[in-house]
């Protein structure tokens, strides 16, 4: 194989921002290529129990599907006449809408997208036939085995709070009603505290324009901000807690460290010990369990962020013959990065897996766009971006060691297995530190 080449000094196009009267803040970057601009607004939308949860995923289903004046079809034909797309998506935190329009449409875009956000109409029709799709969907996504070791691994880590609920129940989706969806719309589809990034072939000043002008009637001066998820709790280590799925055939591995936030000077240190333990397919953890031991198919050592709070996820599907045998593979992992430190060439190589994914990432409208755009809502300045090569470049073994040792520490672990306990209770017993029913 041929020598690694450094990564070249990432061009960052110039930022131009602005804050509406009614609170939105507005970001517009040239990044000429394609004709084309990429659209995304985060809007504060902290969950506020599980009824919120189910309206909610209902609102971002139905936000686009026609306004006061606008038919769905409307919609469809106005957009596609300049080559643009609007979607809307729902988490625990925040109300997302991504699109991506023709340079000469911009002006389009925004329109329909003022009209979404001002006057959407939730009409029955669209309302129970996307409500009859999401409850089917629930139903079938809430039998998968990777989605029951989400959620409770979520509810290990982080217990009522909010964030432990991705998902909201089919049973009180079925009960929304349209009415209740445009109530939720009116109370929090709101301008304050809310961002709009816009990147591609554009004139910065003249997108600050069109937004000014299209948005400015969405709110009005001085109103109320969008709820902002509150922290989580830390993540603290205990034991595992076993699942039972009967007659599995597979059982699913999930653990989780407490991690650092990216504004913290140790994050880079962490981001490298992250990847040398198992966030990348040369990493450990891969090596080890998939192939070494063939335990696996996919392992996988991932950042996840949330207000104040970041934690590691550590997440593989395993044989319920081998499950034991896994977990006391990854437990021998987490413990001899922890303690011992990493050779230079293996920092060295996620130190160049993690300079050139962010150059990939950064490459594309689209791909600039959404990394600015959690940028911006997580605090952090543009110029991160640009800043950010430079501090992992400097990053040393020695920290990436310390990193290493409080991240993956075995005793920092918590986490959940999720199998058919009539197989695997024996060797969970065996192994330890798992609690079954």
């Amino acid at each position: 194989m041929p020598e690694l080449h450094p990564v070249g000094r990432l061009r960052e196009p110039t930022v131009s921002a602005a804050v509406l009267d009614n609170g939105l803040r507005v970001l517009a970057a040239r990044k000429p290529g394609a004709p084309v601009i990429e659209l995304r607004l985060r809007i504060p939308f902290a969950a506020a129990g599980s009824r919120f949860a189910a309206r909610a995923e209902l609102l971002a289903a139905t936000i686009m599907l026609g306004t006061g004046r606008r038919t769905r079809e409307d919609v469809d034909a106005d957009l596609a006449t300049v080559g643009g797309v609007l979607d809307a998506a729902v988490d625990p935190q925040r109300l997302s809408v991504s699109g991506s329009v023709l340079s000469t449409g911009l002006p389009v875009l925004l329109e329909v997208l003022a009209d979404s956000l001002t006057d959407a109409a939730y009409r029955a029709r669209d309302v129970t036939g996307e409500r009859d799709r999401l409850v089917e969907l629930l139903a079938i996504s809430s039998a998968q085995p990777s989605t029951v070791a989400r959620m409770l691994l979520q509810q290990q880590r982080f217990g009522d709070h909010p964030a432990a609920h991705e998902m909201p129940d089919a049973g009180e989706v079925a009960a929304v009603t349209p009415a209740s969806v445009r109530t939720l719309h009116q109370r929090a589809v709101i301008p304050g505290g809310a961002t709009l990034v816009l990147v591609g072939d554009l004139s910065p000043a003249r997108a600050l324009a069109a937004v000014t002008d299209a948005l400015s009637g969405w709110g009005s001066p001085g109103g109320p901000v969008g709820r902002l998820l509150a922290p989580p709790p830390p993540v603290i280590g205990s034991a595992l807690t076993a699942h039972q799925r009967p007659g599995a055939v597979q059982s699913q591995v999930r653990l989780s460290t407490a991690a650092l936030e990216r504004a913290d000077p140790g994050y880079p240190a962490a981001q490298l010990a992250n990847l040398v333990f198992g966030g990348y397919f040369s990493s450990r953890l891969v090596e080890n369990i998939r192939e070494s031991k063939g335990y696996t198919y996919s392992a996988h050592s991932s950042l996840e962020f949330w207000p104040g709070r970041a934690a590691t996820t550590i997440a593989f599907d395993t044989a319920t013959a081998v499950t034991a045998a896994a977990l006391l593979e990854t437990r021998y992992e987490l413990g001899r990065i922890s303690l011992v430190a990493p050779a230079a060439n293996e920092v060295e190589s996620a130190r160049n897996y993690a300079l050139g994914t962010l150059a990939n990432s950064l490459a594309t409208q689209r791909g600039y766009a959404s990394t600015l755009s959690w940028i911006a809502e997580s605090g952090l300045d543009p110029s991160w971006l640009r800043e950010h090569p430079r501090r992992l470049a400097e990053v040393t073994v020695d920290q990436v060691a310390e990193a290493a040792a409080t991240l993956f520490a075995p005793t920092a672990v918590t986490g959940v297995v999720v199998g058919d306990l009539e197989v695997l209770a024996a060797g969970m017993q065996s192994l330890g530190g798992v609690m079954l029913p």
